[in-house]
């Protein structure tokens, strides 16, 4: 048997018995044709201009010897010119061997006939098995994965190719040693048993129209090649002599070299499209036999069965329809999330309709400065009484997501609201209400003169705070429609507390004129239509009701329009809070924690 790192004898002999045949031209050649080869003087041996030449395997003198025709005498520059540029036009040695999956379009060969059958006799391979370019191409693929491709050895004088495989449970050892390298990222991998299984086979690929030189002169040389003088295969049913071959033995006897194909073993069985000239293969066993023939092997079949080599690798064609699948799965989790993107609304960083207005009108410079969302409700209160009191301010809008450095400088956890007031700065809402309040600016919000009933609003203050805020977040937040009931209902009862506290006559909190806890509740009371009833069928309130006159009395007052935005605004930036999306923001998450709003 023949060895992927040594020539057969058979080879020895072929190229012994072809050197006596060589054009007498060639000696000269043949003394420097390593230096040719590498220099590439002579345009005509450079593999790069289509030369048929298997750069891989051949050495210099065969590279010289493949540049020139040898089947005619010595011709003129221009004629050898011609010649060679037709010869330029012959098919190089290309092999499907090695990657059989990429020549052929696996989709065609998913599901082929008779795959277990063929599965199971190319992995045991009891005897040689001859298949067509299209069976190897076909079937291969399928059981790529028990065999683990090791060398492939050319043959200088023969249009085939021969590539060995050992079981890929043999193993191999450790080709890169370990790096020490601390700053290396180290592959997680678990090295295999080795030496699990022996066998090892040989794939030999046989190439259409690619002609061997030989001696046509006399049977002896033709016999040297492997072929009889009549040219005919043994088995294959006609002459495998290519025909200007066989034109040159009748007509041309003189000629001192002739064109046929190389002798095959075993025959090709009737109909085979080899017979045609066509590519086909052959695989059989080799393991039990080492270089040469010598018997230094381990004989016999797999220690194992298929169901195992597919355990250890899967072949190439399971790999392609897993990686389709993940690529399904990838393009479709890409276009959900697309039209996820289209149609979800996002929260809006800039203010719209009058709120806009008023952006616009307190942008200017100003030592009392604003850091507020434009959706924010706790910015809101804020905003409402910096308006009701009609201090000047200058009103920055602050994405929530990106927090500026300003804002950090203010408030290191990076919450709005947020003031700055000269060099001193403070945060949260109702800190802020009632440092605005002490600045004793503009009209009063809590009364004035009055302890009990400015300890009243404090006190109606905590409780919205407490129990109106969390609720309106349980109820838009929560998935389960029943809670969603039982939290609405604890945030109609807690509406139906507060009015009960306020001034009987209204419609605000303590009478006619809007105060400190109207402007703690109104950005929700706002946000009940607005969000809270889109998202979760909140009901409108009763005509006539000290409810109704209060929700109009808060929706109807100019400084509390002045710091409000189109309902789409709200309807898109609460969305997130409805599908309860993570990380939605601190408030959020402290609902869904249980925690106290931060």
């Amino acid at each position: 048997m023949d060895h992927p790192s040594l020539a057969s004898e058979a080879d020895t002999a072929l190229h012994t018995a072809a050197s006596t045949l060589l054009h007498p031209s060639l000696t000269s050649v043949a003394e420097d044709a390593s230096t040719l080869a590498a220099q590439h003087q002579d345009p005509q041996l450079d593999p790069s201009q289509g030369q048929d030449i298997d750069e891989d395997s051949l050495h210099g003198l065969q590279c010289a010897v493949e540049g020139l025709d040898y089947s005619r005498p010595s011709q003129h520059p221009q004629q050898q010119h011609d010649l060679n540029h037709h010869h330029d036009q012959q098919p190089h040695l290309q092999s499907l061997v090695k990657r059989p999956d990429q020549h052929v379009d696996i989709r065609t060969i998913i599901d082929p006939p008779d795959l277990d059958a063929w599965r199971e006799r190319l992995f045991n391979v009891d005897e040689m098995i001859v298949l067509s370019e299209e069976q190897f191409l076909t079937y291969f693929p399928h059981i790529d994965n028990v065999y683990s491709h090791r060398s492939t050895q050319h043959y200088k004088r023969k249009p085939l190719i021969s590539h060995y495989w050992d079981c890929r449970l043999k193993g191999r050892p450790p080709g890169t040693p370990k790096s020490n390298d601390p700053n290396k990222k180290k592959r997680k991998r678990t090295a295999r048993q080795r030496d699990l299984c022996d066998v090892k086979i040989k794939i030999t690929e046989y190439f259409p129209g690619h002609d061997v030189m030989g001696s046509s002169g006399t049977d002896a040389g033709l016999s040297v090649l492997g072929v009889g003088v009549s040219g005919s295969l043994p088995g294959a049913g006609g002459s495998m002599l290519h025909p200007t071959a066989e034109s040159g033995l009748r007509d041309q006897q003189n000629q001192p070299f002739g064109l046929l194909t190389p002798s095959l073993n075993p025959p090709l069985p009737e109909g085979h499209p080899g017979v045609n000239g066509q590519r086909f293969f052959t695989i059989q066993r080799v393991n039990g036999n080492g270089a040469n023939g010598k018997n230094d092997g381990v004989s016999g079949g797999h220690r194992h069965t298929l169901e195992e080599s597919d355990r250890v690798k899967k072949n190439s064609v399971q790999r392609y329809l897993l990686k389709e699948v993940r690529e399904k799965k990838r393009s479709l989790s890409t276009r959900a999330m697309a039209t996820q993107n289209e149609t979800q609304k996002q929260y809006h960083t800039k203010a719209t309709g009058l709120a806009a207005r008023t952006v616009a009108n307190r942008s200017q410079d100003d030592e009392l400065k604003l850091y507020g969302s434009c959706f924010c409700p706790f910015v809101q209160r804020v905003w409402i009484a910096l308006e009701v009191k009609g201090i000047p301010y200058q009103y920055i809008e602050v994405d929530p997501y990106k927090k500026p450095q300003s804002l950090l400088d203010v408030n290191p956890r990076g919450l709005v609201p947020a003031l700055r007031h000269g060099d001193w700065g403070s945060y949260e809402s109702s800190v802020l209400l009632e440092y605005l309040e002490d600045l004793n600016v503009g009209p009063p919000l809590l009364p004035p003169g009055d302890a009990k009933l400015r300890a009243h609003c404090r006190l109606w203050t905590d409780f919205i705070n407490r129990h109106i805020v969390p609720n309106f977040y349980r109820v838009l937040q929560e998935q389960d429609t029943q809670k969603q009931i039982a939290n609405a209902q604890e945030l109609r009862d807690a509406f139906n507390t507060l009015v009960t506290a306020a001034d009987a006559q209204g419609p605000f909190f303590l009478g006619p004129r809007v105060s400190f806890v109207d402007v703690q509740v109104a950005p929700w009371i706002i946000r009940l239509r607005r969000a809270l009833k889109p998202y979760r069928g909140w009901p409108d309130p009763e005509p006539g009701s000290r409810w109704g006159a209060w929700v109009d009395a808060i929706e109807n007052n100019e400084h509390i329009q002045a710091t409000t935005s189109t309902d789409e605004l709200y309807l898109d930036s609460y969305e997130r809070y409805a599908q309860n999306r993570p990380n939605t923001s601190q408030v959020a998450n402290a609902i869904n924690s249980g925690r106290g709003l931060p």
